[in-house]
């Protein structure tokens, strides 16, 4: 009974025009665009100088700011007033002021002062803006004291101790933002297409009135729900690979850990948003209102899953609430697998969550489903 059941399903999927289009073309397009889009690396940030000594170390240093890649030099201004009209026009994002005699007290007191001002309208940009030129603030009085030979105060700079910092990034290396939203964007195509057809597949067969066909036959109720569950579950399978794929061939994204647990994880989780889009269409008697029921939860589920900000940044009743999303704990399995090859004994914790949401949400589907005879 159950093998035709399935049989029907695949039939009535594949004779959508539609939905085998959305299987195989959403994969393709969100991770084609996605990883590019969803950045929260900064480049390319405008920047405005303001220059009051014009020497030659000042000019190393705009040189040096400009050449890293992060900034781009759009304005050149005499006094800081000037270039703030700059920020307020939005021709700049950032202002860097050279004060006067900035090579004379650099040379004769080892110290010299500059001034950054951010437009931090974006907060984001404007701290990791203000970062960065920091940086290279610091980087360039560094070559200037190994070139020159002395400290602050003219002090020579072998009296005084140094620390030497050698940053070391785990498991990002390059600091390459799309290997670890890549992981992430993986698990959203997951959530959107196993949640939201089988939750349409139930309510269209409402409208259209072949539900009343299938209550009327001797199947109960738990083999309609797997009939209904397996078959995406399936198509669960071949959009991940389809993504995992893109991630190897496009990206050179490989997982370091096992893919087997990669899949042993996303089978769970399939269940869990397919139960769950089951449960969703039980108590919806239009797509439309199915629809907006599931885009409602989708959506929290997303923004509270850590997928742009860490769920840890979150105030504490959000951390709560992020307990009961599903979507967090399989995000955080796929980027510890992907970035740290972590085995399956370090995620038993979001093992037993992914479970205990699978047993209950199929088992709320199955007791809510009406079938009537």
């Amino acid at each position: 009974m159950l093998q035709f059941l399935i049989e029907k399903e695949f039939k009535q999927i594949v004779r959508n025009s539609f939905v085998p289009k959305m299987i195989v073309g959403m994969p393709l397009l969100m991770m084609l665009v996605l990883p590019w889009a969803a950045n929260q690396s900064i480049k390319g940030l405008k920047l405005s100088v303001v220059d009051k000594d014009h020497s030659t170390f000042s000019e190393q240093l705009i040189y040096k700011i400009t050449s890293s890649g992060y900034f781009q030099l759009t304005d050149v201004s005499p006094t800081h007033t000037l270039a703030m009209k700059s920020i307020e026009s939005g021709d700049a994002d950032i202002i860097l002021e050279i004060q006067d005699d900035f090579e004379k007290n650099l040379i004769r007191e080892g110290l010299a002062h500059t001034m950054i001002s951010a437009n931090s309208v974006n907060g984001i940009k404007g701290g990791l803006g203000s970062s960065y030129l920091s940086s290279i603030l610091i980087d360039y009085a560094e070559e200037l004291r190994e070139t020159y030979g002395q400290s602050a105060g003219g002090v020579p700079a072998g009296s005084i101790p140094q620390f030497n910092i050698i940053p070391q990034y785990k498991f990002n290396p390059h600091l390459d933002y799309k290997v670890f939203m890549i992981p992430a964007i993986m698990v959203m195509l997951l959530t959107i297409i196993t949640g939201f057809l089988p939750a349409l597949n139930i309510v269209s067969e409402k409208e259209i009135g072949t539900i009343e066909q299938m209550n009327v036959t001797p199947v109960k109720k738990l083999m309609f729900v797997l009939a209904k569950l397996i078959p995406y579950w399936i198509i669960g399978f071949i959009v991940l690979s389809i993504c995992m794929g893109i991630a190897a061939l496009v990206y050179g994204i490989f997982p370091v850990g096992n893919l087997f647990t990669i899949y042993f994880f996303a089978s769970i989780y399939i269940l869990v948003v397919s139960g769950f889009g089951l449960l969703i269409s039980n108590y919806s008697n239009t797509m439309q209102q199915a629809t907006f029921v599931m885009f409602f939860f989708i959506m929290v589920f997303i923004l509270m899953s850590g997928l742009l900000t860490p769920v840890a940044s979150m105030p504490d009743w959000a951390q709560k609430i992020a307990l009961f999303n599903p979507l967090k704990y399989l995000m955080q399995v796929m980027r510890m697998v992907y970035m740290k090859g972590s085995a399956f004994g370090e995620m038993t914790p979001q093992f037993f969550a992914l479970c205990a949401f699978a047993i209950g949400l199929n088992v709320w589907a199955v007791v809510s489903y009406r079938k009537s005879s």
